[in-house]
């Protein structure tokens, strides 16, 4: 009777629940139990398993609630486009996008880029791109380098950074990652003799510049000289330069003119705005060693009018060039408050930065020294050429071959390297 009693109360107590087979051991035997049946049988126990919780029961694995919410959010992998009807329509991005973007995503962990195509290799630059990824601090100039290595000037193959120097001074590593430039603009920048990223345009990874533009940038005799001592001495650096300016740069004299006869495949030249003595001199000078003619019409090599960022890393620029504007807002609050401050008779008045447009009438008044080669006649504007002088000309030529001669023999007869010119080799 116990016995039943018990049974009674494990089958009639929670009967809704499915709790399984029940077994009874009595005498020695094992006896299972049929709710549905509510009797027993002496049948032998089947192997089933262990069952801890109910058949209702249901998990939900959950490894991180922070990435799970985002991964729920994010929808960019699919399509949603809008039917005739007004109705939202999805569909799933192709597989070479997902992974193109969780590449994009992880860019700085790329290890090497060389051998890859250069089509898809665009499309990835174009993804990290659009993510923002060459804006961050570290990881974006590692991503960055990674292209440059691989592709040179698909990346960049021209910049133009004029009147950009904040930009220089907060990406300056990333700007001297660029490989293979052709032209390079750092106009009214006023970097001076000792900035970095003119010691960087001696580099072997800058010898393929092509047009260097100097306007305004504070440059005297000593940066000339810094800047061509390797390809007057080595035969390495800018040795690929056609156009050169130098424009508004009064410190530069005629010894600091000097220098630039070394550049042999020069074809353009600007020099208005510099501080020479003797200009007569320094024409000749020029006509006979390396034939510049001085220009009487303004170049069009030196309007800026061609000069400007062009390769994958446009939009890049852009970016860098916003991110410094940003920067630059919470000053804006700050001037309006010294302005106000001012008003009251607080603070002194503190004069703006000159710009570089004030430096034009000194170019106008000190005359147009722009030079170019004759031989070259897409150099210059078509000009009118006088036909009358040809003999005079043919005999200048000789002229100048003969000084050439003369000044290679002496140069033999002395050393042609100072103390200086040792001291800059031993920098590089």
């Amino acid at each position: 009777q116990s016995w039943s009693r018990g049974m009674s109360y494990c089958l009639h107590s929670e009967s809704h629940l499915d709790t399984g087979p029940i077994y009874v051991r009595e005498n020695g035997k094992l006896h299972v139990v049929n709710p549905g049946a509510g009797g027993v049988q002496n049948v032998p126990p089947k192997t089933r398993p262990f069952s801890l919780f109910s058949r209702s029961f249901s998990v939900e694995l959950c490894m991180n609630r922070e990435d799970d919410r985002a991964r729920r959010q994010r929808t960019d992998h699919f399509i949603f486009t809008y039917t005739k009807e007004g109705n939202l329509r999805y569909s799933a991005k192709s597989l070479f996008s997902l992974v193109l973007g969780y590449i994009s995503d992880n860019v700085d962990h790329i290890d090497s880029l060389i051998g890859f195509p250069e089509q898809i290799a665009e499309k990835l630059f174009s993804a990290a791109e659009a993510r923002q990824k060459f804006t961050e601090p570290v990881t974006g100039l590692r991503a960055l380098q990674k292209f440059t290595e691989a592709y040179g000037s698909l990346v960049l193959c021209s910049l133009c950074l004029r009147n950009r120097y904040l930009v220089i001074s907060e990406k300056l590593e990333e700007i001297k990652s660029f490989r293979e430039l052709t032209c390079l603009d750092l106009s009214c920048c006023k970097l001076g003799d000792e900035h970095e990223l003119l010691e960087h345009l001696t580099k072997e990874a800058l010898s393929s510049v092509k047009r260097l533009l100097l306007k305004d940038n504070s440059l005297s005799d000593a940066g000339l000289r810094r800047m061509t001592a390797p390809i007057r001495v080595l035969k390495k650096g800018l040795e690929n330069l056609l156009v050169l300016d130098l424009s508004c740069n009064p410190k530069i004299t005629d010894v600091g003119i000097g220098y630039l006869l070394s550049f042999k495949k020069l074809n353009c030249l600007d020099i208005s705005g510099t501080g020479l003595k003797d200009v007569n001199a320094v024409m000749k000078r020029l006509q006979m060693q390396i034939g510049l003619v001085h220009s009487k019409v303004p170049l069009k090599e030196f309007d800026h009018s061609n000069c400007k960022t062009e390769g994958w890393a446009e939009q890049t620029v852009l970016q860098w060039e916003q991110a410094v504007m940003e920067a630059m807002k919470p000053q804006d609050n700050l001037r309006s408050r010294a302005a106000a401050l001012r008003f009251y008779g607080k603070t002194h008045r503190i004069e703006e930065v000159v710009k570089c447009t004030l430096v034009e009438p000194e170019t106008k008044a000190s005359g147009n020294l722009q030079f170019y080669k004759e031989k070259v006649q897409n150099c210059h504007l078509p000009l009118k050429k006088e036909v009358a002088g040809s003999h005079e000309l043919k005999n200048n030529k000789k002229r100048a071959l003969a000084e050439q001669e003369r000044e290679r023999t002496s140069k033999q007869k002395h050393l042609c390297l100072t103390v200086e010119d040792w001291d800059l080799l031993n920098t590089y």
